[in-house]
């Protein structure tokens, strides 16, 4: 199970990164290219929607079958530290997947902005010449 973690922390990884050089100022001779590629993306990376619900899905049945103490006097110590681990490693997890969604979404928002400023400043461009 730890090779899905793997693949959507690089999924993020990636977003993030794009996200990143497509709001970076000073890169207006790139941008082009970067929203490009980045628009070529978009749609391999909406895959990470049902691989993140089937990963929210696993950790909502761990969570589930949890063993419960009924009292302190019922578990070990080992036990009990288990369990904070795994409490732990859940939580992780479900922030990976909450931050690859909210990139995801991120990343599709500025990808639309961007081309509707380059859109408009052609159409401005356009006019410009237009005029003169």
């Amino acid at each position: 199970m730890a090779l899905e973690w793997v693949v959507l922390g690089y999924a993020a990884a990636a977003e993030a990164i794009m996200v990143l050089l497509l709001t970076l100022p000073g890169t207006h001779i790139l941008r082009k290219g970067i929203t490009g590629v980045t628009r070529k993306l978009l749609k391999p990376f909406l895959s990470i929607l049902p691989f993140c619900l089937f990963l929210m899905m696993d950790l909502y049945w761990k969570f589930e079958k949890w063993p419960r103490c009924k009292s302190p006097e019922s578990c070990t110590i080992a036990e009990v530290l288990r369990h904070q681990k795994s409490r732990m490693k859940l939580e992780k997890n479900a922030l990976l997947i909450a931050a690859a969604l909210m990139l995801y979404w991120l990343l599709y928002s500025v990808t639309h902005l961007v081309v509707k400023i380059e859109q408009l400043n052609q159409r401005v461009e356009r006019g410009l010449k237009n005029k003169d």
